[in-house]
């Protein structure tokens, strides 16, 4: 029997929190190119909200903040991000290299190197794309590099809402 364990009340979880927002200062950013679910746009709104990404680049299809099922699976937590809605990717791609970052595809491709021994840019912006077609080709040729999430079993991709959460926590374990 090992120690007693117990689950944190508020003043735990926010020294916790405080604690570790102490350790590291993330400078990373998101591209989603046309995320077209509102449940999954609002799953990588919640967990981009809890890793303090520094903007969003909203584009194409990619449903916004704004609509009912993506504000209600976010939880109201994408009123701590920063976004841009951009219809056309060309657009995202400048705006994120006049920011400062660096493209890094998160994505099934040729080429790409699995995400826990890729050499990250230090200020990358991570694309992820739509569901079922992935980064868009213009996209896919923007990115500084491509880098792949890899999977054990039969299943051949994750959820997108999973793979950012996977892709932030890797960005941010960096640091630690």
């Amino acid at each position: 029997m090992g120690l007693p364990v117990r689950n944190l009340d508020g003043t735990g979880l926010k020294r916790l929190h405080r604690e570790w927002r102490r350790k590291h200062e993330p400078d990373v950013a998101m591209f989603l190119d046309s995320v077209q679910t509102p449940y999954n746009v609002g799953s990588i709104l919640r967990t981009a909200a809890a890793y303090r990404v520094a903007h969003l680049w909203l584009v194409g299809a990619t449903a916004l903040p704004t609509h009912a099922k993506t504000a209600k699976t976010a939880l109201g937590t994408s009123r701590y991000l920063s976004w841009t809605a951009c219809e056309e990717a060309d657009e995202a791609v400048a705006a994120v290299a006049d920011a400062g970052y660096s493209l890094v595809g998160v994505e099934l491709a040729d080429g790409a190197v699995p995400i826990h021994g890729a050499q990250l840019p230090d200020r990358p912006c991570l694309a992820l794309g739509h569901e079922d077609r992935g980064l868009s080709t213009s996209v896919l040729e923007a990115c500084e590099i491509v880098t792949f999430i890899p999977q054990l079993g039969r299943v051949g991709s994750l959820n997108v809402g999973t793979a950012a959460g996977i892709a932030l926590y890797e960005v941010n374990r960096r640091g630690w």
